[in-house]
């Protein structure tokens, strides 16, 4: 499993730099010389402009330019500076909003994998019912809806006419004027929460799948650990003086969230359904019935597994599509991450972020398929023999 791992690994790393070449080749290939934004103003001296042309590294050939720019993402992952807020560093700007981003889509993608892959197991198992039926007509509509307007109805539905969430944004900045913490940190602490609580469970898991081979208990055990912990953080964020200014950014993180799982959980949905029809029509289904196994542990442990494995393949194709689509999504709900600072620099010409914002995007993309094919190996043990 370990040299499976290794090689994935080593087939990331060398992507990583083509994707980079690539960008770099691209953005050199466009019409237009970039430093004309700075060295083509009339009022500066034919000097200064050989200075600041010569700070830009524009006077160096460019298979050196892009061997520097291999060379600062190697290292430090320095990405230079912003050209629209100068001096402001890229990384910086990039990394303030990669976490809000990751949040976001993280918890979208988790939510609604979670809920197409049961939904799509249940109207596969009850196939003909009216759940199916609904289900599907459900599905088939958010699967085919045009996401920039469902996303505005959303908005307008919760927060205009309903008033119950506000109209976009992070925060509400009223109620953080004064407040003794800042947003971003009282946000990092609430994505370390999340990142222990998960973490822990995934060992508690681990141990109790070691411990007991009956199923009813391990189920039992897992949710025992999982309401535990969830009870454990509650408490913590209950009684920690951050509760409000937390509750204000879950507050702003919920219509957005909800619309992003209402339209990407069809897509698992469907999908699992179709695999699981198949796997169903199995020979091993057959022989588990006729030795007298017990329907709910035929669809979970025998049909369910094996139809997991081409909707996990799905799930990071869906991963890539929704970063990337992050640039609609953040820019409707005024949501400050990756994908509107992605925006901004393309609007502003501001090089170096859009460069950056790429390779975060491209880096998120590729930790997804690593994720995937890690995952893929664990439920189908041929492939880390094949590997």
């Amino acid at each position: 499993m370990l040299k499976y791992i290794a090689k994935r690994f080593g087939q990331i790393f060398i992507l990583f730099y083509v994707f980079l070449a690539l960008l770099f080749l691209l953005l050199d290939l466009q019409p237009g010389d970039i430093s004309q934004q700075f060295v083509g103003n009339p009022n500066i001296p034919p000097e200064a402009k050989e200075i600041m042309v010569r700070q830009l590294g524009l006077d160096q050939p460019k298979i050196v330019q892009l061997g520097n720019h291999l060379w600062n993402y190697s290292f430090g992952m320095d990405m230079g500076v912003s050209w629209s807020s100068y001096p402001r560093e890229v990384s910086d700007i990039l990394f303030s909003a990669l976490p809000r981003t990751v949040f976001l889509f993280l918890t979208a993608t988790v939510m609604s994998f979670w809920l197409g892959f049961y939904t799509g197991k249940l109207v596969a198992w009850r196939r003909g019912t009216f759940i199916e039926k609904s289900a599907m007509v459900t599905s088939i509509f958010f699967w085919t809806v045009f996401y920039p307007w469902f996303a505005i109805l959303m908005l307008w539905f919760f927060a205009s006419q309903l008033g119950w969430f506000p109209i976009g944004k992070f925060i509400s900045v009223e109620k953080w004027i004064g407040a003794p913490y800042a947003a971003d940190d009282v946000f990092m602490l609430m994505l370390g929460t999340i990142a222990l609580v998960t973490l822990v469970y995934g060992v508690a898991r681990y141990v109790i799948d070691r411990s007991s081979d009956d199923p009813q208990t391990r189920r039992n055990f897992h949710r025992l650990a999982l309401w535990s912990l969830a009870g454990i953080a509650g408490a913590f964020w209950a009684f920690s003086a951050r509760r409000t200014y937390a509750g204000d950014i879950l507050w702003h993180t919920f219509v957005p969230v909800l619309t992003l799982t209402l339209v990407n959980f069809a897509g698992t949905t469907l999908l699992t359904r179709s695999s699981m029809l198949e796997t169903l029509r199995e020979d091993y289904i057959l022989t588990a019935r006729a030795k007298g196994v017990p329907e709910r542990t035929i669809r979970d442990r025998h049909a369910a597994r094996n139809a997991m494995l081409p909707v996990t393949t799905s799930l990071v194709l869906q991963l890539a599509v929704v970063i990337a689509g992050g640039v609609i999504t953040e820019q409707i709900f005024s949501w400050p991450g990756l994908g509107r600072a992605l925006l901004g620099a393309i609007t502003a010409e501001d090089i170096p972020v859009a460069m950056g914002a790429l390779a975060l995007i491209g880096i998120l993309s590729l930790l997804a398929h690593l994720v995937a094919d890690i995952t893929y190996a664990f439920l189908d043990p041929r492939i880390r023999v094949q590997g």
